[in-house]
This record gives structure tokens, sequence and C-alpha cells, in this order.
């Protein structure tokens, strides 16, 4: 009797032993819904690192086909937890007892959304979209179809985005579409009538099939300007105040992108600060900053002709992001943990630097504009 039931224990231990080997199984997909505006779809895909421990791939599914890779996963039962160091975003959650699921939240930016979790078999898992075929790189698209209308005072933000084929924005002033369309700085647009800070948003559809490239964006961005607003303009050259952007001692700091050339460029914040280009080039990069960021022109003088992904963390300064309408706070200079400047940033992150100098720069002097009409 003492060897059966030493034989029984021996058996149930076993079992007990392949269930929690189970359990703990995380190989497979996750997925479940963002607590965000009308909800995102999250699915992750979670495998057995090479070394020890897990990796995986993320996918926003209402945001496109384009894998985010996950840069580490923790677990710690019943804690899990991931971080995608590029988005800013961490993960923290709690596994159920028998591994199933997930609960927790997500936080990007500081701001928290909740993310529930289900482990799903591949018949379960929601489809991943097909990726847009991309527009031809020679391609000048028109704008098939576009609507153009007073932006919502209560939505709040500002957008500049494709999507497959539809080209949007949303609470863009003319000035905007302008700066974007043209890559110009506020301070290059010269004879504008004070009505020009009215917002918009901008929807529509190119006359050719694919999905367009920034370049692409933008020459869609000029067509409605000039059909919709009635655009008319010549351009001079000015000499003026501007930020020279050049190489920094001890060369760049910079990956090559791995996206296809004709793939859309991103100059995406995560905040004000926390920049994420991919697929740009140096000019491409100087346009998006003054643009968006600087108060003068930023002229290419880096020499560097590649497309790059680079990430550019700073504390900005009261001089930057004017045309967020952005209020910036003066840093604390006893904050242990304060991001530099972005002079600063650029040396220490990316291997470049930006100095005041005088240079000459395309102006675009207005001749004609005029509000859109009815849709």
């Amino acid at each position: 009797m003492r060897v059966i039931a030493l034989r029984l224990v021996a058996v149930l231990l076993f079992a007990i032993g392949v269930l929690q080997s189970q359990a703990q199984d995380l190989s497979g997909n996750w997925q479940g819904t963002l607590q965000a505006g009308n909800g995102l779809r999250i699915l992750l895909k979670i495998s057995k690192a090479d070394t020890a421990g897990w990796k995986g791939v993320m996918y926003s599914i209402d945001q496109g086909s384009t894998p985010i890779s996950i840069t580490s996963i923790t677990v710690d039962k019943p804690s899990f937890g991931f971080t995608v160091k590029p988005l800013d975003l961490t993960y923290a959650g709690t596994l159920n007892p028998d591994g199933t699921s997930i609960e927790g939240n997500s936080t990007q930016n500081g701001t928290p959304h909740v993310l529930n979790l289900t482990h799903v078999t591949p018949e379960n898992t929601w489809a991943i979209p097909e990726p847009p075929k991309s527009m031809p790189t020679d391609a000048k698209p028109k704008f098939d179809v576009v609507t153009v209308k007073p932006s919502d005072p209560n939505k709040p933000g500002k957008l500049f985005t494709i999507r497959g084929r539809q080209v949007l924005t949303i609470n863009t002033t003319v000035n905007d579409l302008i700066t974007f369309g043209y890559s110009l700085q506020t301070k290059e647009i010269l004879n504008a009538p004070s009505w020009m800070d009215e917002k918009y948003d901008v929807d529509g559809v190119p006359d050719v099939e694919g999905q367009p490239n920034i370049q692409q964006m933008r020459l869609l961005i000029q067509d409605a300007l000039v059909a919709r607003f009635g655009l008319k303009f010549h351009t001079e050259q000015r000499e003026m105040t501007a930020y020279a952007l050049t190489v920094a001692k001890g060369g760049p700091k910079l990956t090559l992108t791995s996206d296809r050339p004709n793939s859309p460029g991103n100059f995406i914040f995560g905040g004000l600060g926390k920049l994420r280009v991919t697929n740009s080039t140096m000019k491409d990069f100087c346009h998006g900053m003054q643009e968006a960021v600087m108060d003068k022109p930023v002229v290419d003088q880096t020499g560097l002709t590649e497309r790059y992904d680079f990430n550019l963390n700073w504390t900005p300064d009261q001089s930057q992001f004017a045309s967020f309408g952005a209020h910036i706070p003066l840093p604390n200079p006893d904050d242990p943990n304060a991001l530099p400047s972005l002079f600063t940033a650029l040396q220490e992150q990316v291997g470049l630097k930006m100095d005041v100098t005088k240079a000459k720069v395309d102006v675009m002097v207005v001749d004609h504009i005029e509000k859109p009409s009815g849709n």
C-alpha cells in the first residue's frame, strides 16, 4: 500500500506540474480593446525569447498593419507587464489564476487607459489588416473627393494623418495647412489675412490608387488650398534669422530606416517634447521642426541624405510649439529627472546640433486667398 500511495502522490505532483507549466506558458496571441476614445483593438503576439524570458510584437488593429516591437516583457506571477519605449508606453496587469486573461492598464505619456487582455486561439485572433498598397512614388495626386468644413470648437487637439488612402486633418488653421503643404515656417508666409487662424477639417481621397507618402500628402493639401481656398501666391528670397541643423562633433547617432523608401514617413509627437521620427531625411526633419516646434525657419546643413528612424525627447521652452497653441510651463531647475533642452538633446541623443544664423530663405507672398464655400 505504501508503494501504491507513493506512486499516486508522484502522479498527482506530475499532473500539477503539467497544469502549472501550461498556466505559465504565455506563448501565443493576447488581445483586448484599449478603453480610449472609441476604443482601439490591441493584439499581442508573444513567444519565448532565444535566451530566457519572453519577446513579442504589438498591433493596434484599428490603426493599421504595422508591427510594433515590444521592448521588454516582465512576468512575476501574478504580475505581468511590458514596455514599448519608442511610444513611451508601459503596461501593468494581473494574470488570473488559470493564466487565460490579464486585467490591467496601458499608460502612454503619463495617461492610463484600461486594457484587459484574453489569451486566444489562432482561429479567434483578430485579423491583422492587409498593408495598403503604396501609391507610385512618381505620382502627383490631386483630390478626387475632398470635404473642407469648419472644425468643431469642442474637439481638442490637432491632427494631420494618412489612413489608407484617406488624407485627414482636424483642427488645422489655414496657416497650418500652408506651412505643412509647402514645408514653410509661419514667418515665411507674408501678406496673410488675419482669418487664416480659423480652424478647418480636411478629409479627402486622392485620384490615384494607393496610400500616399508624406510628400504626396503635401501635394494633396496644396491641391485643397488652391481648389477650395483659391490660394494664389508668389515666392521671393529674403535673408532671415534661421536655425541651421548640422552634424555635431563625434558624428550622427542615427539609425537607417527599415521601412520601404516609398512608405509614409512619420513625424509624431507622443507629447510636447516627445518626438518619434521614421523613414525621414534630415530635410524632412527640418520641415517638421520648423512647422511644428521652432519660432524660426530651420535649414538643413548636415549633408546627410539617407532616411532615418529616431526618437528625440526634450523639455520644451516657451519659444516652442506656438503652432500647437500650447502654453509651455517653465522647467523646474531642481527636478533631477527633467529632460534636457532641445539643443542638448539633439547632440546627446542623435548627434546633431542647431545654431542660430542668417540664411537666405524662400518666403511665400500671398496674393489671394478666400474662405472656402460649403461642400
